[in-house]
């Protein structure tokens, strides 16, 4: 019988199989950066009135190195991960995104080494085996993907996507545990939102930063978009561990593979060849197997 937490990964993993569904009708006329900056306001406009409502402090005494690392953590997270990930979502198509998404588990076990010197189980080498093989198999040019350009390059900022959100949250896994996770959301959008304006500042294309905000016939597809993905899934998110534990969390939470492939067959009539049927058995196999060590 599933529990509650149970409950919670699985409709993460649904919530934000539809947001990415609705990432990728949005970046046909929205580009990455702007699409993150929208979808950042969005989620820490929620995560503020949550916990107004909850009556929780919005500036907590921490110290001056908490908050650094806080910081830092957004703009890695979410400033240029999920920039890259929309990226990535723009040349790869909604399926073939969802076969890279697989890289996540064996991305955070790896950093999780790196960082804290966890030791690696045999399990947990051949998961991020499958995991590669899966991604190798299924990433084949589709009517969905423009060139081989766009695939190898699509790849590498998905890959790349997950290497950089799995540093960004690991070296705040300290203050997760310790401190009010809603804060944190609410703060490291805060951050990732002053950072994607100070870039575009920087490059001279700040004007270009409000196109979502000025494209207001694409709100009924941004505005979801924004509040199942960032918003309600990273909640559930949130949810599931509170309530249940990593691995089984990580598991139902990377249902949003099949979620993702059966969505974009059926909204974006985006093709499911049998190449890509073996790459998403071999890359969720990996997945799972990581995420039960």
């Amino acid at each position: 019988m599933l529990s509650q937490g149970d409950l919670y990964a699985i409709a993460s993993g649904f919530f934000w199989s539809f947001s990415v569904i609705l990432m990728r009708v949005s970046g046909f006329t929205i580009p990455p950066v702007p699409l993150t900056f929208f979808k950042s306001f969005v989620a820490i406009a929620g995560f503020l009135l949550i916990l107004v409502i909850r009556g929780e402090p919005l500036w907590p005494e921490l110290t001056a190195g908490a908050y650094l690392r806080l910081t830092i953590s957004a703009i890695l997270g979410i400033s240029i991960a999920d920039t890259m990930f929309a990226a990535a979502l723009n040349r790869l198509g909604a399926s073939l995104q969802a076969i890279a998404d697989c890289i996540y588990a064996p991305a955070v076990t790896l950093v999780g080494f790196l960082m804290f010197k966890e030791g690696l189980h045999p399990l947990e080498f051949l998961g991020g085996a499958l995991v590669v093989s899966g991604v190798f198999v299924g990433m084949v040019v589709t009517s969905e993907v423009k060139s081989k350009r766009d695939l190898m390059m699509g790849t590498a900022l998905a890959a790349g996507a997950h290497v950089t959100m799995a540093f960004g949250i690991l070296m705040v896994r300290d203050l997760i545990r310790s401190e009010s996770l809603l804060w944190i959301a609410a703060y490291r959008f805060g951050i990732a939102l002053i950072a994607l304006g100070l870039f575009s500042a920087l490059c001279g294309s700040a004007h270009s930063l409000f196109v979502g905000f000025r494209k207001i016939h694409t709100w009924k597809t941004t505005i979801p978009m924004a509040i199942l993905g960032p918003f309600l899934a990273t909640l559930f998110w949130i949810a599931g561990f509170k309530y249940e534990t990593v691995g089984r969390v990580a598991i139902y939470n990377q249902l949003s593979t099949v979620f993702i492939i059966i969505l974009a067959w059926l909204i974006l009539k985006e093709k499911m060849t049998l190449r890509k049927t073996i790459g998403v058995i071999l890359a969720a196999a990996g997945s799972v197997l990581v995420a039960l060590h």
